[in-house]
């Protein structure tokens, strides 16, 4: 009996146990299955229908093959909100990237006082060390620190091109920036004045390769103006400048303001540049123009700190010591003012005192008038023959004793302005240096008035009279590259370039065009041109394109033949794109097969402050591969 009842509890705690199993067993498939079909649902939803789901116990495996690592980081963060990530167990796969696309390649360099430095990411095959050698050879570089980071892969087209292009320009800006990509290359620098700057442009524009773009934003800085020079004056002729110089746009709208109010009826842009002695400067031109306005006639000559205000002869004394009164007490502190009203002056029985030099057209200079004594007249005379030419200095002058005592002075700094000139008349009195005639220097009265203020000093007056004529063109200069295309157009306008049919000989009746195009681009000079090509739409889109390219390079042969400067010349095919008529007509498809010759220019860019500072602040402009990129985002 006692063993039944022990059989019968084991029996019985044995089938309990085999119970449990079998429940247990069906409680781990349950929670297979809804983990499993919980991750499927969210996958499917999610748009990972490549994903393979299997659930192992608690565990739940991933597999499949995603396109990208960010696919796949994607289906595990959506796996990872159904079930717990320790569960997870990441078996997927990635699409091989054998073919990355490779990254976009780029440097800038700077170059300053400190040195040269380039940085950026660049291929390397590229010969790294040559181009820092090519830096290194560049005179006072100061130095070339390298930071270049590589990447193997190829070069793209046009990298090496452009790299040769940035050092070569690096060469000529002592102060720049230059940034390199393969299809454009963006120089920043700064010139040492207007002249320079222009030269520098048509350096940089005449040796750039052809097919790459560049864009060239180079700044001329602010002028140092010495001494600060501002004169104003009116007489019969009415009010107006000789010269104008303003420490910045505030200062220019107060001289701008004041001249209007004494009538100047073409407003005379101001000089802005550095130097200036006060940063009240404007403030003290205006009250100095008011005054020479409630005068009605006179003139204000501002050098520095120095103002010499001369009324005309015959103004009111009381009307000149009121305004001069209230110009005294309105002036800033650090400025002072010199009146002069000047007297009547008496006939000399002997004669007037004066001394005249007169430059002809033809350069000859006769000087004639009063000198102190034998050793003036030589020192003048030597001077003369200095500024001019010893082979064109005629003097006649007579010797006069007690002369004023400024009077050399005032001779030499006469001569001095005359030199400025192309032809002119100068006269010197005892009250004034007096300056007319024509000048090829557009601020010719402007420095005229600036050497004048500084060497005859306080309380002197001058008259200036100085017009402008644009210097002859010399007989080699180069004709504008938009004058060069727009003739060549216009030559082709009256006399197309044909060619044999089907083929790439230019049409014997084409040849005299030809040749009135090499006479044209012969004085065109090293610009930058390209030679297109065009068909019409007849026949196969690849034998179109071929056939244009072998007619831009038969007139290119051509040019070269005539011995026409092409080395900055390029031929391109564009086969049947870009249809200027329909090609649906006879006449319009004659019309579309042509040979356009295109002017290259530099890319143009916004004008940004003067300064490397500001310009490395500027966003780069975005890449067809960044724009690509963000998109990807």
């Amino acid at each position: 009996m006692r063993i039944s009842q022990t059989f019968i509890a084991a029996l019985t705690f044995a089938l309990a146990a085999g119970l449990c199993v079998i429940a247990a067993g069906f409680a781990v498939q349950a929670v297979e299955d809804a983990s499993e079909i919980s991750v499927r649902r969210a996958l499917d939803l999610s748009g990972h229908d490549w994903a393979e789901v299997q659930a192992d116990g608690l565990r739940v495996v991933l597999t499949g093959t995603a396109s990208d690592e960010a696919t796949r980081f994607n289906a595990l963060t959506v796996v990872g909100n159904e079930v717990e990530a320790s569960r997870v167990i990441d078996e997927m796969e990635i699409i091989p990237t054998a073919n990355l696309r490779a990254p976009r390649f780029s440097a800038e360099i700077l170059r300053n006082d400190s040195g040269i430095s380039i940085i950026g990411l660049v291929p390397a095959t590229m010969d790294r060390e040559g181009l820092i050698d090519q830096l290194r050879g560049i005179p006072d570089h100061g130095g070339v620190t390298d930071l270049l980071e590589t990447a193997d892969y190829a070069e793209p087209e046009g990298w090496s091109d452009a790299i040769d292009y940035a050092a070569t320009a690096l060469s000529v800006l002592p102060r720049s920036k230059i940034s390199v990509g393969p299809d454009l290359v963006s120089v920043t620098a700064i010139a040492d004045s207007a002249e320079n700057k222009t030269n520098i442009e048509k350096t940089l524009t005449r040796v750039a390769p052809n097919g790459l773009r560049i864009r060239l934003e180079i700044s001329a800085p602010r002028p140092v103006i010495t001494p600060f020079t501002l004169r104003f004056l009116i007489d019969e002729d009415g009010a107006r400048f000789d010269a104008c110089s303003a420490d910045g746009a505030g200062a220019r709208d107060q001289i701008a303001a004041a001249a209007r109010r004494a009538g100047v009826a073409i407003e005379q842009a101001c000089v802005i540049g550095l130097g200036v002695p006060s940063p009240k400067w404007g403030a003290a031109a205006e009250l100095s123009i008011d005054a020479v306005t409630a005068l009605g006639r006179g003139s204000v000559t501002m050098s520095d700190a120095d103002i010499t205000l001369i009324a005309a002869e015959g103004t009111d004394q009381g009307q000149f010591d009121r305004v001069i009164g209230e110009l005294q007490a309105d002036l800033p502190a650090v400025f002072a003012l010199h009146a002069v009203l000047p007297q009547p002056v008496e006939d000399d029985p002997s004669g007037p005192v004066e001394f005249t030099a007169t430059l002809s057209p033809e350069g000859q200079v006769q000087l004639r008038g009063r000198l102190a004594d034998e050793n003036m007249r030589h020192m003048v005379d030597s001077y003369a023959k200095a500024a001019f030419g010893s082979d064109v200095v005629h003097t006649a002058t007579r010797i006069v004793p007690d002369l004023p005592a400024q009077w050399p002075v005032r001779v030499l700094a006469g001569l001095e302005t005359l030199s400025l000139l192309r032809n002119g008349v100068l006269t010197v009195t005892p009250d004034s240096v007096a300056l007319q005639g024509v000048s090829y220097l557009e601020d010719a009265s402007a420095q005229a008035a600036r050497l004048l203020a500084e060497k005859l000093g306080e309380a002197q007056g001058f008259d200036l009279s100085i017009t402008y004529e644009e210097p002859p063109e010399p007989a080699d200069k180069p004709l504008d590259p938009e004058v060069c295309e727009g003739r060549v157009a216009e030559i082709q306008s009256e006399a197309k370039i044909t060619f044999e049919p089907g083929s790439a000989t230019i049409a014997g009746d084409s040849l005299d065009t030809m040749n009135r195009i090499a006479d044209v681009l012969d004085q065109c000079g090293g610009i930058r041109m390209e030679i297109q090509g065009y068909t019409d739409s007849q026949g196969r889109e690849e034998m179109n394109l071929q056939l244009s390219q072998a007619r831009a390079q038969s007139v290119l042969n051509e040019l070269r033949a005539r011995r026409v400067l092409t080395s900055s010349f390029t031929a391109v095919g564009y086969g049947e794109n870009d249809p200027i008529a329909d090609n649906k007509s006879e006449a319009g498809r004659e019309a579309n097969r042509r040979i356009k010759f295109h002017l290259i220019r530099p890319d143009p860019i916004p004008e940004t402050q003067t300064g490397l500072e500001a310009v490395e602040q500027q966003p780069e402009p975005e890449t067809e591969a960044d724009a690509e990129s963000g998109q990807d985002d």
